[in-house]
């Protein structure tokens, strides 16, 4: 079982929360706490799963909840380089779609820049739904949106 690695750095407007290793039962006790403690200082937090190993539901609960905390203090709680070989229960359970999901680090925090700091105009707005790159040619082939081929 890899350890659980959890870092936290200010990055504009954003305290990005990486995370390294499994998100499982144990784990996410740990990952609760580290939350905890952003979100009383924080009210845009991004989560960088781009090391996660390995995600279950108990570790989505965590996120969900914390996540519908900071939203009902008017802030947000988003995710980056989720992989979808190791965190496939966002897509199994819907979450991918509710949650805001960007492709890496820095496109999430570019995202909650203000709209005069940000290069362009109307490049403000959600995130285009992408898939993760790490998903399968198999995935892609079946036309699988989650958890495997539908049936």
């Amino acid at each position: 079982m890899a350890e659980l690695q959890l870092s936290s750095e200010r990055r504009g407007g954003s305290l990005i929360v990486a995370i390294g290793g499994e998100l499982d039962i144990v784990t996410s006790r740990q990952l609760d706490e580290h939350l905890t403690r952003a979100r009383r200082k924080e009210r845009r937090i991004v989560l960088d799963l781009t090391a996660v190993e390995f995600m279950d539901t108990s570790s989505l609960a965590v996120i969900v909840g914390h996540w519908k905390r900071l939203e009902a203090v008017g802030g947000t709680l988003v995710l980056a380089g989720a992989r979808y070989r190791y965190t496939k229960t966002l897509w199994i359970t819907g979450l991918a779609d509710r949650l805001s999901l960007y492709g890496s680090v820095d496109e999430a925090v570019a995202a909650g820049q203000p709209v005069d700091s940000q290069a362009g105009e109307g490049e403000a707005g959600p995130p285009e739904r992408v898939p993760p790159a790490d998903r399968t040619a198999a995935d892609a082939a079946t036309g699988a949106k989650g958890g495997g081929p539908r049936g």
